[in-house]
């Protein structure tokens, strides 16, 4: 298990389909040598609107190659590392069968499984075609947003070590089939201790709805 790309990108005005401009850091390029990990963010990467990405529950992306080999089948067409506007791609890693709270050690940081991630309309426009939010959703390959525990360094080619792995069946992928089909499952998400708070909120105002 180890990573295949370390991926960053600045914030960029892009035009959309129907002529609208908009803000997105979804584009994101592999960079060389060793990259710190730190705060909210890793150096040389942001995000364009903070409202909804970002954030310590957000810190850093991780998409799977084999998922991105995946889509590159499914869509006929060459998908490479950052894609998906992930920062960590990794190979051999199981990143959305990965449970909510499982921790990987990665160069010299240690990073924390924290949520799925649940597609916008910039993902549509990082992949020319608006109907790609639904088809991704569809997928059940989310990848995983990781909070960072202990700050530090990564690079391509770090192994990817799993150190804990909590004893509850919350995988990320599960976390985004509640959400996006099935919310009869969203109390079944409370059982992992380290879901983010917002979502044990929302979750919680639900049911007393």
């Amino acid at each position: 298990m180890h990573v295949v790309a370390v991926n960053v990108g600045a914030p960029r005005e892009i035009q959309t389909p129907n002529g609208r401009i908009v803000r997105t850091a979804i584009f994101k390029h592999p960079v060389e040598g060793r990259v710190r990990v730190a705060g909210v963010n890793l150096a040389g990467d942001d995000q364009a609107d903070r409202s909804v990405h970002g954030g310590p529950d957000k810190a850093v992306y991780a998409y799977a190659s084999e998922d991105t080999a995946w889509w590159s089948a499914e869509r006929a067409t060459e998908l490479g590392p950052g894609a998906f506007g992930e920062n960590l791609t990794t190979a051999g890693v199981d990143v959305s069968g990965a449970v909510v709270g499982e921790r990987w050690a990665v160069g010299s940081t240690l990073l924390e499984v924290c949520q799925a991630r649940l597609p916008c309309f910039k993902l549509g426009l990082r992949m020319g075609d608006p109907t790609f939010v639904k088809t991704f959703g569809l997928a059940g390959r989310p990848g995983a947003y990781l909070r960072i525990v202990r700050e530090g360094d990564v690079g391509a080619g770090d192994a990817v070590e799993v150190l804990d792995r909590p004893d509850h069946e919350v995988t990320v992928a599960a976390m985004a089939h509640a959400f996006l089909h099935d919310r009869t499952r969203l109390p079944d998400l409370l059982a992992a201790p380290a879901l983010p708070q917002d979502w044990r909120d929302w979750i919680s105002e639900r049911a007393e709805a």
